[in-house]
């Protein structure tokens, strides 16, 4: 049976509108960390912070031992008014505490010195410091009777430069000190003048 002719393709018909969008789905799972990067390179030091302030000084600054013996030292009386000898030096360390004779010790620096002195006497006295030719009332040491030492122990300041301390039989007393040869047995006696820089 023979096929009659193709008909014409009709028209193609217009889009219809679109669709709204659906919601958006569940946020899903955070993906692994990445691995911690190298550490960045030290940066330059700042600059140094301003010095603090200087402390007090501590402990021993410097230190003198002077010293005689008798005999053969001190052979005479230590009249009132006049300084005990002590013309022989022991330890010393530092510059500031020099001697200027057998009597009379320099302090160069400004500061506080402990002084130390010990003599053996024969007579009932008294013995003082002297800081330029000044007596130091504080300082008297003495004994009334017996055959002991004079022992004095004191702190001095100083407020000028190269002051000038001894040790002083004082003015006003009437005796004139003996120091006592070969103190207690057959050797020379040591006297002691220890002056100590702590300030």
């Amino acid at each position: 049976m023979e096929l009659g002719p193709r008909g014409l393709v009709g028209a193609i018909g217009a889009l219809g509108p679109q669709g709204i969008a659906g919601a958006l789905g569940p946020q899903g799972i955070a993906g692994l960390a990445g691995a911690v990067g190298a550490a960045g390179a030290v940066g330059p030091a700042g600059p140094a912070g301003p010095a603090g302030p200087v402390g007090p000084p501590g402990g021993v600054l410097a230190f003198a031992d002077f010293f005689s013996l008798a005999p053969p030292d001190n052979p005479v009386t230590v009249a009132p008014s006049t300084d005990v000898s002590f013309p022989r030096n022991g330890p010393i360390s530092g510059t500031s505490i020099t001697r200027i004779n057998a009597s009379s010790f320099n302090l160069a620096a400004i500061g506080t010195y402990q002084v130390l002195f010990q003599v053996n006497i024969v007579e009932a006295g008294q013995l003082i410091l002297t800081l330029n030719g000044a007596d130091l009332a504080y300082t008297v040491a003495g004994r009334a009777t017996g055959t002991s030492q004079i022992i004095g122990i004191a702190l001095v300041q100083t407020t000028v430069i190269n002051s000038v301390l001894a040790v002083r039989n004082p003015a006003g007393n009437s005796t004139a000190l003996t120091i006592t040869p070969l103190a207690g047995g057959t050797r020379p006696d040591s006297a002691h003048l220890v002056i100590t820089q702590i300030a």
